[in-house]
């Protein structure tokens, strides 16, 4: 992260006072400090972690993922005995992203789920939506199959089938 000397001693400025403000993380504000003050560049690449940017693609993409475990599940509600039982419905939960490689993604659903309140219908279970494995490529996948089905908020069992196994 390239910073001037002056945006480097407002980003100190900041982390002085949320040290202050928030004394049960003041160790953790004072170093930022020491990283930002001093310049050190390996540390500084740590608050690129913070200061993460998604483009509007990206996210589109993400609401589209969580849309599409929406359709599938609700399609799912919608098959009958025969149909339902020729589908896993533990496949339909929306998992999430790895907080190890995406973690911007998985900040993102956090942030639709909770603060927007977007799809209450998803369990973020113990790991809040961390999925511990990369995500994306598979998501990815799955919604090319799901945007060739002609409805796809009535999905049947063999269209669920084929998104899942993508």
């Amino acid at each position: 992260m390239e910073m001037t000397n002056a945006q480097r001693l407002i980003l100190s400025n900041q982390y002085y006072i949320m040290s202050k403000l928030s004394p049960e993380n003041s160790a953790h504000y004072e170093r930022l400090q020491t990283i930002v003050e001093r310049g050190f560049g390996l540390q500084m690449r740590e608050l690129d972690k913070d200061f993460g940017q998604l483009s509007d693609a990206v996210c589109r993409e993400i609401i589209e993922a969580m849309e599409m475990h929406h359709a599938m599940q609700e399609s799912y509600n919608m098959l009958n005995e025969t149909e339902a039982n020729q589908v896993d419905a533990r496949r339909l939960q929306f998992l999430g992203f790895d907080a190890a490689t995406e973690s911007q993604q998985l900040h993102y659903v956090r942030f639709i789920t909770t603060t927007e309140g977007q799809y209450p219908q998803f369990d973020s279970s113990q790991h809040q939506f961390n999925s511990q494995t990369p995500m994306m490529n598979k998501y990815q996948r799955m919604l090319a199959e799901w945007k060739a089905c002609p409805r796809q908020y009535h999905l049947s069992a063999a269209e669920l089938q084929k998104i899942l196994a993508a």
